[in-house]
C-alpha cells in the first residue's frame, strides 16, 4: 500500500498541553484512518535510534532530551496520498510560518516544540511505523 500510509507522533508537548483529542479529531476529519495507534513513552536509546539521522547536528541532543521528557502518541494513519496530505495538515516545522488550521499553527509552541511529527515520505512512513508497532498492531 505504498502511497496510502503515513506515520504520525503527538509529541510530548502537545500531549502535555491536553491536545491529543483535538489533533485526532482534525486528523479524522481529514479523512485519515488509523490503522495503528499507542500511548508510549521512549526511552533515551529508542529516541537516539529513531532519530539517528540528526546525530551529528547541533540540536540532536536536546532533541532527544524533548522526545524523552514525557509519553507520546504513534500512531500509522492510512488514506490515498496520505504522506504529501498529512504533511500539508501539520503544517511547516516552524509554528509561526504554517498555515492558518494546520496543526502546528494552531498547537504548537516554535519550532523545537512543534506538536506533531509527520513521515517526509512513502519509505521514511513504513520504516517508522515499523519502527514502533510489529505487524500484529496494524489494523489491515
Amino acid at each position: 500500500m505504498a502511497g496510502n500510509r503515513t506515520f504520525t507522533m503527538i509529541k510530548p508537548d502537545a500531549v502535555e498541553n491536553g491536545h491529543i483529542g483535538p489533533i485526532l479529531a482534525k486528523i479524522s476529519s481529514a479523512g485519515f484512518r488509523i490503522v495503528a495507534m499507542k500511548f508510549t513513552q521512549l526511552s533515551r536509546r529508542d529516541a537516539r535510534e529513531f532519530y539517528a539521522i540528526h546525530k551529528d547536528r547541533p540540536f540532536f541532543n536536546e532533541l532527544i532530551q524533548f522526545m524523552t521528557r514525557g509519553p507520546i502518541v504513534s500512531a500509522i494513519l492510512e488514506k490515498d496520498n496520505a504522506v504529501e496530505d498529512f504533511r500539508a495538515l501539520i503544517g511547516s516545522t516552524n509554528p509561526q510560518e504554517a498555515a492558518e488550521g494546520t496543526i502546528r499553527k494552531l498547537y504548537a509552541k516554535d519550532i523545537g516544540e512543534n506538536a506533531v511529527h509527520g513521515s517526509d515520505s512513502d519509505e521514511n512512513a513504513s520504516i517508522e511505523g515499523a519502527f514502533h508497532f510489529s505487524g500484529r498492531e496494524i489494523y489491515s
